[in-house]
């Protein structure tokens, strides 16, 4: 009974982002392969307590058997699937008021390739006012929350990676932040460390829009 009532969860969550993309103007192509893909993913997350880090796994799992040529497909799925699985309304709501179909319009890409190149100036980068206003309110919250030292050094960091990869775009929205994280997440070998960064990624984006909401979504 509660597999059964799981299954309910993915396939009716899966049925309201299809239904939002439909409303959006998707090509029937894309929305082809972002159902194909959920076909496989829901069953990976089947089961799994409704958190980010089980959702995070259920995707891990599901990347190892994907084509090389259909991760980027995974990825982009995935991550706008999350928060009609996670029934966020707010969330939800941020999705719909920000999303675009034109990411194929951007041929931008981050300016460094390799992580080293991001990391080895970092500590010496200048932050224009509202790149440091971001930070500081993310860095805030993480304290408020009574985060140690290291945690706050090693978030603080990568939310820094985050923006300076973000810093050539042409547009500042949640395609160009979306382009990032792919191009970005690669460069991270351990597994851990791509973990962590995908929790930032998650968590300081709503501070990256100034969301007046945003310390709710950190560590959530």
């Amino acid at each position: 009974m509660q597999n059964k009532l799981i299954d309910v969860r993915e396939k009716e969550a899966a049925e309201a982002y299809l239904k939002f993309l439909q409303a959006k103007g998707a090509p029937s192509k894309m929305l082809y392969m972002r159902s194909k893909f959920l076909d496989s993913f829901m069953l990976a997350l089947s089961g799994r307590i409704q958190t980010r880090k089980e959702f995070a796994y259920a995707l891990e799992e599901i990347l190892k058997a994907t084509d090389k040529e259909e991760k980027n497909n995974a990825l982009s799925t995935a991550r706008e699937y999350f928060p009609f699985w996670m029934n966020d309304i707010k969330a939800i709501a941020m999705f719909e008021e920000y999303y675009s179909l034109k990411l194929e319009e951007i041929e931008w890409q981050p300016k460094y390739k390799t992580l080293k190149q991001v990391t080895d100036n970092l500590e010496k980068e200048s932050f224009s006012a509202r790149e440091t206003q971001s930070l500081s309110a993310y860095i805030t919250a993480i304290k408020n929350l009574g985060a140690s030292e290291q945690v706050i050094e090693t978030r603080s960091k990568l939310a820094k990676i985050i923006l300076v990869r973000l810093r050539d775009a042409p547009i500042e929205n949640h395609v160009v932040y979306r382009i990032s994280v792919d191009l970005t997440l690669p460069l991270f070998k351990v597994k851990e460390i791509k973990q962590l960064y995908l929790d930032v990624v998650r968590e300081f984006y709503y501070f990256w829009l100034n969301d007046p909401d945003a310390e709710s979504k950190v560590f959530g």
